[in-house]
């Protein structure tokens, strides 16, 4: 069965699509940045750049990070990065019942070349 990815752009130039929502998912999962990008074969950098990119864009935290020491860092969604990923995984669950007739339709025609 065919499959749907989306990616939302905002204005004024922003985006947001499966990566980033992983990434935020990944975060909320395991209270850790690097953790989170370890987990998805990233480089920690490259997740703080993406957190920091999502932050500019919400113009709000979307990560909560403590950093370490004694007892450690962590990080953890705010309120905004989990509305960000509910409000992108309902736009996604929305898609892909609207395209699911036609997703199958397009295999159908796949099928019967």
């Amino acid at each position: 069965m065919p499959s749907l990815s989306l990616r939302v752009n905002l204005d004024p130039d922003g985006r947001i699509g499966p990566g980033k929502i992983e990434l935020l998912e990944q975060i909320a999962a395991f209270g850790s940045i690097s953790a989170a990008a370890r987990k998805m074969d990233m480089s920690y950098k490259r997740a703080w750049d993406l957190v920091e990119e999502m932050n500019r864009m919400f113009g709000k935290p979307v990560v909560s990070a403590q950093t370490g020491g004694r007892r450690g860092g962590g990080a953890q969604l705010t309120q905004v990065g989990l509305a960000v990923v509910s409000r992108f995984r309902a736009i996604e669950r929305a898609a892909e019942s609207a395209a699911k007739q036609h997703m199958a339709a397009l295999q159908a025609e796949i099928a019967a070349a």
